[in-house]
């Protein structure tokens, strides 16, 4: 059986985990809406490029809107791994 880890390991694991959890997405604050939550830049340019792209109607509406649904889909799944590894580290 495995002995439990000290505790300044336990904090710092601990701390590592949020702050990965953290990462995942930042929030701006708009004088209407408040705090809004945004996701990361790389995503915000996969979004934007889509609009540009229907725009330009190099691609139809429909076919963006199936892409970018398709993409928030796999990252709420990719969010939800990454926090369940977590908790699972945190209990570690």
């Amino acid at each position: 059986m495995a002995e439990p880890l000290p505790k300044s390991r336990n904090s710092s694991r601990r701390e590592a985990v949020q702050r990965v959890r953290n990462a995942q997405s930042f929030a701006v604050q708009l004088p209407i809406f408040g705090r809004v939550r945004l996701p990361r830049p790389e995503q915000l340019a996969f979004y934007g490029a889509l609009g540009v792209m229907a725009a330009a109607e190099i691609i139809e509406w429909p076919v963006a809107l199936v892409l970018a649904t398709g993409h928030l889909l796999l990252q709420d799944e990719h969010n939800r791994v990454a926090q369940e590894i977590g908790a699972a580290l945190e209990e570690a």
